[in-house]
């Protein structure tokens, strides 16, 4: 292996070889992140302290360099993807050097358990992805090698008697029904964390592997095979993640939200897995982990202090994911596209449900980062989490504070704030423009990248339906996210704030199903940025026109919120969407097996009669009854 090649395979070295090759990785890594925020900042720096720099000014351009890591790192990511995929023959064993990658034919000789936690979710969505999941492995010839766990923390009694009644269904019905468990608990303490916690406590001594499973969660029996075979061959392989892609959505909101998540997704996951290697990420579901480290290491403690920074750990991934390759164990993501599948939040409002719900937990490792157990890039990945709730911050800071400096301006001429127009002058002018058109490119560089990846490959653009039909989508979900992130990033800031005076959001099941976005709560849930985008427009009318043309799609994002927000839930739209086939994933053009079965509107079927059945309670029936079941 050649000391010097960066994407060199290091599967066969030696753990110094691998610990030298992941050393170089890091270091370019990081001096193509800092310099490239180092000539931004200098950028900004230049135009904004042509009349010299005073105070305010150190303000608005820390806030401006706090801006930037997040998107730099997002840049690099998906330019080192691309060029791994299309330059590096073996571009996967050189991101993910893992023994076993070609492997499709050595026998499952360990157990793994299927495991799916619910609360209070649609039984109907839950028992069709988990039966779809068993006929998929059942095809792989593999299936006698898994066991199928339902661990049911549900309150409402309609549901979990649903639950229970779908689960004796399904055992009645299965070949195996000895491979088919359901469990609920009668209470629910530490939510996910503590039902995983009960199941690996009782059950985790079985097996030797647990795949977890989010509730809209669907995985091929491939994929899954696949993903044993890998843990198999590699007894250090602590969690391995896959790349989860968003299945077909009536939802307008969704269709466009997961066709601009998918372009970019692979390129920005091999990017990251170039460099992170060993100490990668854990998103909580659609993932594979060992089980007795996970057992060992990775039970988390209660944190000092009360809600909504102390208590609970709520993002619990990220925090077992440190944990794992703190114990020495590795933590990789196969950036592969296939048999790995979520749903997304089919609205505005339920997107900004669930991201506040996640800022809420990635915030609280800022009681967790200091934790000397930490390895170098574990710590940095709690970093990177709380880094991407508070870089949308620091903009709106940065955004605000110029506009209190131009009103201040204004309003005091005589004061140091008199060169503020000429300021603006800069910023409209042709460097400003240069400058704003290189940041929209790299916020947008991963996107940007994936399309290229797709138009590069006539395969990849007949999945997305051709190529006409790919550009046209992207320049809808452009459209779609530029107007989404200024909305999204208000709620943020807001609620960020928020936090520091205890508020907080209930963690509650998230809204799956497309249910039209009413005028009214579209006006409660959003009036503040409304609010925003008319103060900002009026403002910058008033004070500063010359900047009023670069703020357009700033000012139209925040006002346009409301009927953003209903538009993007008409199920019309999403008709309409569908019928000329734009914003289409892979899987609507060319289904899968297991997405068809899914996807397919017939009911799940029921006993002859339709009979009510009596409700099982234990988990299983080679399962003895207890206290919590």
């Amino acid at each position: 292996m050649s000391s010097t090649d960066l994407s060199a395979p290091i599967a066969d070295g030696t753990t110094a070889d691998r610990a030298r090759v992941m050393a170089r990785r890091r270091l370019v890594f990081f001096t193509l992140v800092s310099l490239t925020c180092l000539g931004l900042f200098g950028w900004m720096t230049r135009l904004v302290g042509a009349d010299g720099i005073d105070l305010f000014d150190v303000l608005v351009l820390a806030l401006y360099g706090g801006t930037l890591p997040w998107v730099v790192i997002g840049l690099w990511n998906a330019v080192i993807g691309v060029a791994l995929i299309y330059l590096k023959r073996d571009w996967l064993r050189a991101v993910v050097p893992l023994a076993g990658l070609d492997d499709a034919d050595s026998p499952i000789v360990t157990r793994t358990a299927i495991v799916m936690p619910v609360f209070n979710e649609d039984p109907e969505r839950v028992f069709k992805h988990l039966r779809a999941i068993e006929a998929s492995l059942e095809r792989t010839g593999q299936a006698d090698a898994f066991e199928f766990f339902l661990l049911s923390d549900s309150r409402i009694p309609e549901i979990f008697e649903e639950e229970e009644r779908r689960f004796e269904t399904w055992r009645r019905t299965s070949a195996h029904p000895e491979r088919l468990h359901y469990r609920r608990r009668l209470d629910n303490v530490r939510q996910k964390v503590g039902n995983l916690e009960s199941f690996c406590d009782r059950w985790g001594h079985r097996f030797a592997h647990m795949l977890v499973l989010d509730a809209d969660s669907l995985m091929s029996g491939e994929a899954i095979v696949r993903l044993v075979r890998l843990m198999q061959r590699n007894p250090r392989l602590g969690i391995l993640q896959t790349l989860v892609v968003g299945l077909p959505a009536a939802s307008p909101f969704a269709r466009m939200f997961q066709f601009g998540m998918r372009h970019g997704m692979r390129s920005y996951t091999t990017g990251s897995a170039w460099w992170q290697g060993d100490s990668g990420p854990y998103w909580g579901h659609n993932a594979i982990l060992r089980l007795a480290p996970f057992i060992r290491h990775c039970r988390l403690p209660r944190l000092p202090g009360r809600p909504p920074l102390g208590g609970e750990i709520l993002s619990h991934d990220q925090v077992e994911a440190a944990l794992m390759r703190a114990a020495g164990y590795d933590v990789r993501v196969l950036p592969i596209e296939g048999g790995s599948y979520e749903e997304n939040p089919p609205t505005l409002p339920d997107f900004i449900k669930r991201d506040l719900r996640w800022c809420q937990g990635n915030m609280q490792y800022v009681r967790l980062i200091g934790w000397k157990v930490w390895r170098p890039l574990g710590r940095l990945q709690l970093a990177l989490a709380i880094l991407m709730y508070l870089s949308p911050v620091m903009w709106m800071g940065f955004l605000f504070a110029g506009l209190l400096r131009t009103m201040a301006t204004a309003l005091f001429p005589g004061t140091d704030f008199a060169f503020m127009p000429a300021v603006w002058e800069r910023v409209a002018s042709g460097e400003g423009v240069a400058l704003f058109g290189t940041m929209m490119t790299i916020i947008f560089a991963p996107k940007i990248f994936g399309v290229i990846d797709v138009m590069l490959s006539a395969a990849k653009r007949r999945r997305y339906g051709g190529a006409l039909r790919t550009l046209a989508g992207t320049a809808v979900e452009m459209t779609f996210g530029a107007l989404l992130a200024p909305i999204v990033a208000v709620a943020q800031t807001v609620f960020v704030i928020g936090l520091m005076f205890g508020k907080k959001v209930a963690w509650n099941v998230q809204a799956r199903d497309l249910k039209t976005v009413a005028w009214s709560r579209a006006v409660r849930g959003l009036w503040l940025q409304t609010l925003c985008g008319v103060l900002f427009g009026a403002a910058l009318w008033a004070w500063a026109p010359g900047a009023l043309p670069w703020a357009i799609p700033l000012l139209a994002a925040w006002i346009l919120a409301v009927p953003f927000a209903v538009l993007t839930s008409s199920a019309r739209l999403g008709r309409l969407l569908r019928h000329v086939g734009l914003c289409a994933v892979p899987e609507e053009i060319e289904p899968t097996a297991e997405v068809a079965e899914v996807m397919a509107p017939t009911p799940l079927p029921v006993l002859a009669g339709g009979a009510a059945l009596a409700p099982t309670m234990t988990l299983g029936h080679a399962v003895p009854s207890s206290p919590d079941s």
